[in-house]
Formats: C-alpha cells, sequence, structure tokens
C-alpha cells in the first residue's frame, strides 16, 4: 500500500510531508531543500524546469516563467484582468472568460501550471520514501471559493494523484499545533503567506478542532510587499535618469527580485543596499542603479496593508462571537510572519506575544500529513470541524441574493429552501449559484448555473421547487433542484466555465506524464553524466599520480578524450557505455599502481635525533 502526502501548495513556495510513526516529518528534494518554490519555466529550447532551476530564468527569461500561479486558481480572465501589470508572462483570454497562461506559442491553464508543481513533489517524496504515493492532503486557504476549491483538486488529479482530501490552510496548522497541546485552547490563526492572508479562530484540543470563524482575502499577500517595494524603485529610476522602465519586463523582474531580496534582509538588518548595475540604457550609456532603504522605510510602505490584515482579525472576531482577550493562544503561519513589524503589530493587537515555535513555512504541510495518517488509519482519530468561508445561495426574483448557506456554517452539511416560479405557466426555472456576502446577487461571484426543465403549468408561486445545496467534507459544493410535484430533478457538481471537464482533466493528466517521463529521462542523463563525470575523475588521478606507460596509457587517454566529449551531451545510454569501459581501465590504472607500490625499494629509516652519525676512520 503507497504512502498518503501532504501538501502545502503555497502561491510562493510548496512543501510536502509525511508521518513516521505519530509524527510529521518534511520530505527533502534531492538537493537537500526543504521548500520548492513554486515556479515553472520554459527554456528557450522547450525543456520544462520546476522549483529551484525555473526560479533561476525569473530574471533572464521572465515571459517564460510563471510565478503565483496559485492566484490564477479558479479565477476567470475578467477577475484578473486588472491586476494583469504584476505578472511577468501573457495570461490571455479563452472561451467563457477562462484565462490561459502562454508560454513559448503554447497555452496552459492554472491548473496545468499548479499540476506540473505537484507531480514534482510527487516524485520528490517517493524518491526521498522508497515507496509510492497513493494520494495526497492539499491545503487551500480558508477563503478560498468553491471555484478555487475545485481548480486545486483538479491540479492534483492532473498530476495524478488522488486528492484524499482538501483542507484549509490554519486548520491544518492547527492540528499540527494540537500535537503539544495539553488541554482545550482558543486559538486564533494568523496565515499570512506570499499570496493570501487567513485568518480563522478555533476551539482546539487533542480529540476535537472545531473552526468557530474565517476571515481572508485571497488577494493580499508578501508578494504585495514586493510589488510596492518595485514600484518604489521604479518611480525613483525615474526620477533619476528620466526612463520609464515599467514596460520592459527583463529590468522589471530583476526589480521584483531585487525587492523580495531586500524584503527578506531587512528582517534582520536596519537596512540593506539595493545594487542593480546596468539595469537600463539611457542615452549617456548604461545605467547603474544603487539605493540603501532602511526597514523602517520598508515598514512606512507596507504599514497600510498590515493594518488591513488586522482588521481582517477584527472581522474574524465578530462573526465567530468572541473578544480579544478570550483568545489564548496567537499562532503564527506563512512566510510573511517572518516580518518584524508584522510580529509587533499581531503582539499588538492581541496584547500577547504570538506563538512561533513551529517554523511558519512547515507547520501547514505537516498538518496536511498528519490528517493523511488519520485517514489511512495510522494515527489517532481527530475530528476535524471546518466551516464554509462565505455565504452560498441563489439569485431570486428582482435580482436579490438568498442565502442557502451562511458563512461560517460547519462543514459538511446540507441545507435546503423552497421556491417557486415568477411567471404564470413557466416550465422552466434557471438557477443561478453564487457565492458571497452582498444583498444583490449579481456582486457576489456566480458559482455556475442550470436549468431545471419540465414544471407543471400553473399559475405563478403555485409549483414548489426546493433547492438543496450540499457542501463536502472538501469544501466542494453540489447543488440539486426537484419539482415537488411531478419530482423532476437536476444535480449538479457546481463548476463555471473557467473549470475543467472530466475529458480536459484526463488529456491533461496524459500530457502531464509526458512530461514526466521527458523529466524522468533529464534525470537519467543527469545521473548518468556525474558517474561518467566521476570516472573521469578517478582516470586522470591514476594518469597524474603514477608513471602509467604503454598501451594502458594509450587506452586511457583515449577513452578519456571520448569520455569528455560524450559528457557535455545528453545521450545517457552512451555515458553508461563509456562508463562502464572507464571503470575497467581505471581497475587496470590501480592494478598497475599497486604494482608499482609493491616493486618499489622500501625507503630507509630516517635517523632519529638522538643518534650520532658514523665517523668514517681516516686513512
Amino acid at each position: 500500500m503507497g504512502r498518503i502526502i501532504g501538501i502545502d501548495l503555497g502561491t510562493t513556495n510548496s512543501v510536502v510531508a509525511y508521518t513516521e510513526g505519530k509524527s510529521p516529518a518534511i520530505v527533502l528534494s534531492e538537493e537537500g531543500d526543504r521548500i520548492l518554490p513554486s515556479i515553472v519555466a520554459f527554456t528557450r529550447k522547450g525543456e520544462r524546469l520546476v522549483g529551484t532551476p525555473a526560479k533561476s530564468q525569473l530574471i533572464i527569461n521572465p515571459a517564460n516563467t510563471v510565478h503565483s500561479a496559485k492566484r490564477l486558481m479558479g479565477k476567470r480572465y475578467s477577475e484578473v484582468a486588472p491586476y494583469l501589470y504584476q505578472f511577468s508572462y501573457a495570461i490571455v483570454e479563452g472561451p467563457e472568460d477562462s484565462l490561459k497562461i502562454s508560454l513559448n506559442g503554447n497555452l496552459f491553464s492554472p491548473e496545468e501550471i499548479s499540476a506540473m508543481i505537484l507531480q514534482k513533489l510527487k516524485e520528490s517524496a517517493e524518491q526521498y520514501l522508497g515507496a509510492a504515493v497513493d494520494g495526497a492532503i492539499i491545503t487551500v486557504p480558508a477563503y478560498f471559493d468553491d471555484s478555487q476549491r475545485q481548480a486545486t483538486r483538479d491540479a492534483g488529479r492532473i498530476a495524478g494523484l488522488e486528492v484524499k482530501r482538501i483542507i484549509n490552510e490554519p486548520t491544518a496548522a492547527a492540528l499540527s499545533f494540537s500535537l503539544d497541546l495539553g488541554g482545550k485552547r482558543s486559538v486564533l490563526v494568523y496565515d499570512f503567506g506570499g499570496g493570501t492572508i487567513d485568518i480563522s479562530i478555533l476551539q482546539v484540543e487533542q480529540e476535537i478542532i472545531k473552526v468557530m470563524a474565517t476571515a481572508g482575502n485571497t488577494n493580499l499577500g508578501g508578494n504585495d510587499f514586493d510589488i510596492m517595494l518595485c514600484k518604489l524603485l521604479l518611480d525613483e529610476i525615474h526620477e533619476q535618469f528620466n526612463l520609464d522602465l515599467s514596460e520592459d519586463k527583463l529590468a522589471v523582474q530583476r526589480l521584483r527580485d531585487a525587492s523580495e531580496n531586500a524584503k527578506k534582509e531587512l528582517s534582520s538588518l536596519e537596512s540593506t543596499e539595493i545594487n542593480l548595475p546596468f539595469i537600463a540604457e539611457s542615452n549617456d550609456g548604461p545605467v547603474h542603479f544603487l539605493k540603501y532603504i532602511t526597514r523602517s522605510e520598508f515598514e512606512n510602505l507596507i504599514a497600510d496593508k498590515v493594518e488591513k490584515t488586522l482588521q481582517i482579525c477584527g472581522v474574524c472576531l465578530q462573526r465567530a462571537q468572541v473578544k480579544k482577550d478570550d483568545i489564548q493562544e496567537v499562532l503564527l503561519v506563512g512566510g510573511s510572519t517572518r516580518i518584524p513589524m508584522v510580529q509587533a503589530k499581531v503582539q499588538e493587537y492581541f496584547g500577547m506575544p504570538p506563538n512561533r515555535k513551529i517554523n511558519p513555512d512547515e507547520i501547514v504541510a505537516m498538518g496536511a500529513a498528519l490528517q493523511g495518517s488519520i485517514i489511512s488509519g495510522e494515527s489517532r482519530d481527530i475530528l476535524l470541524l471546518d466551516v464554509t468561508p462565505l455565504s452560498l445561495g441563489v439569485k431570486t426574483f428582482g435580482g436579490a441574493f438568498t442565502r442557502v448557506i451562511d458563512a461560517n456554517t460547519t462543514i459538511p452539511c446540507n441545507r435546503n429552501l423552497v421556491f417557486s416560479t415568477a411567471e404564470n405557466n413557466q416550465r422552466e426555472v434557471e438557477i443561478n449559484i453564487y457565492q458571497g456576502e452582498r444583498e444583490i446577487a449579481e456582486e457576489n461571484k456566480l458559482l455556475g448555473r442550470f436549468l431545471l426543465k419540465g414544471i407543471r403549468e400553473a399559475p405563478k408561486g403555485v409549483p414548489r421547487i426546493e433547492v438543496t445545496f450540499n457542501i463536502d467534507i472538501n469544501g466542494i459544493l453540489m447543488v440539486s433542484a426537484v419539482d415537488l410535484s411531478t419530482r423532476n430533478q437536476k444535480q449538479v457538481v457546481v463548476s463555471h466555465s473557467g473549470l475543467l471537464s472530466e475529458e480536459e482533466i484526463e488529456k491533461l493528466r496524459e500530457n502531464a506524464a509526458k512530461y514526466a517521463e521527458e523529466d524522468h529521462r533529464r534525470l537519467g542523463v543527469i545521473r548518468a553524466r556525474n558517474r561518467l563525470l566521476n570516472e573521469i575523475y578517478t582516470a586522470e588521478h591514476y594518469l597524474e599520480t603514477a608513471p602509467i606507460a604503454g598501451d594502458l596509457k594509450e587506452t586511457a587517454v583515449e577513452l578519456l578524450t571520448h569520455a569528455r566529449v560524450i559528457s557535455s551531451g545528453k545521450d545517457a545510454g552512451a555515458m553508461e557505455a563509456l562508463n562502464a569501459d572507464l571503470m575497467q581501465v581505471n581497475e587496470q590504472l590501480k592494478s598497475q599502481q599497486n604494482r608499482d607500490k609493491e616493486s618499489a625499494p622500501a625507503p630507509q629509516k630516517p635517523l632519529s635525533s638522538d643518534t650520532r652519525p658514523l665517523k668514517i676512520p681516516a686513512n
């Protein structure tokens, strides 16, 4: 039986974890890294890179390097159009307001890009654990809506994962935190990552974790700080050199990269230097940009955004109907909580130091792994009682939004309401499903719509149509409508036009498998090259340190010359064949060196310090 892993699919970085006995642990990549940058790149030669190798493409190849794909998951093109300037790659409109990412002339959905990251995490886990991975628990921001959750599940399926459960990131963090908890505690999870802010209030004890309320913003995170600092640098360059670099993708990406590094450095330093030589070309020659920025300047820049996170804390407290004084623990999650100002403001707001005992980058993945061990029966059963973050309902006569399930309702749940027709002899009704908190339906997010046909003719208001909303344990919504007089029924798993059909998922899964084959081929080349380079080094060492002559030396030199050429190519088979030949020659070189050592005269014993030299008698 394969393993179930826990995955924190992040905006900036992703982490995969597993359980060893009763404790969660982080999977290390082949390079020994604990986190994987959530970045996918396609080189000019068409090679796909994922993670750290892809991150190096951000500056030299920004148009074909995808970052922050999580911010696009489950979104329509019209939803992200106002923010396109934040992305270095092209986002284009697809059919029915869907969005696609254009890379090297090919179009990809955000789900495909996320699937490539998930596939890499799956491969790392299988290699690290030495076992097949059957399934995964994937975490999402608590404030992800139905479309975004379904998109995440689709990405997992494309990657070849059986998604056992989708759980909210703050809930996963609380689950990991509960391991060290003695009694019942009221916990607020402040989850501030690269792309999202989630606040959840939970009652946590060893057997039950109950979410009381959640609030958040899926478009506010540490990446926004990078963008703000980058904008500041662009303005200064414009002021100093009269240059507008906002349309220069290479320059902008260099500035974004420098902004991110400065943000990180200012978490431990009071000031830092941003030094970008040759950032652009002006009429006077190359432009070299240098700026010193202090922590105080950075904090002034981000202060409003940090204040917004505290306002979200207030909303969550109100929804949970608790006061600040009722909170016993504040748990910091996400890389953006490393910023000193964030820590200080949270401590000031709640009047207590936040809990920072667990690595904020890893706690979510570890909680997901624990949930996997609970599902597989390996760990004690902990009941997770999560909530739906936003209200769900339908559009009724006049465009009003009628709630069927209120926000912060514990899931899974099932609710129904009875409606009627708005016109005489109406034979069909359109069910428009929305998610949000506005009173006007169209001000909320449209999740989907469907027709219920075959209603018996009757005066308006007479037919009784029961609409049922069902949210499963993953937070995925199913809606059904039934005419109570005819029992005619229609049931759908809600998905908007931008999401993927079963046929599309299957096709994309096949494409992902092809990429996996290509990745394995490239990995085979890398490993074969490393083995060959090791034998080349060994042969060179023998030739340099031992007096090898004759046919053996001639054979070794000839093989070395050929091996150096082959090692720079991509033919793994040729490398393996040469590796085998070189291994044989190296054995002969080793034997020759050993024979030379055995036949050499024994060295004279040196005289000790108290030995007197012999005197030669005089003639």
